[in-house]
């Protein structure tokens, strides 16, 4: 436990910030698999759905919850679903 108010506040951030990335990283989680989901069931609703899933990931980039690597990966996996389902 912090002994210095600094450190309290310091505690606070890192408990709030901690609960913002989780709550976006469960989003991008939740749209991701209902993304394929529906790819697997070869529905055109998927592509608007992977949209939605793409705009979450780069915002999660830009915002520093995912490194730029990581979302590119996560994008490009989801897209070859996408494309694997138009064959």
């Amino acid at each position: 436990m912090p002994i210095k108010k600094a450190g309290l506040k310091d505690r606070k951030q890192t408990v709030k910030r901690t609960v913002h990335n989780k709550s976006q990283k469960r989003k991008i989680h939740d749209l991701t698999k209902t993304a394929e989901k529906l790819i697997e069931k070869k529905e055109q609703e998927a592509v608007n759905k992977v949209k939605e899933a793409y705009k979450a990931i780069d915002k999660a980039a830009k915002n520093g919850i995912y490194k730029k690597n990581t979302a590119a990966r996560k994008k490009s996996s989801l897209m070859k679903k996408l494309n694997k389902m138009g064959k």
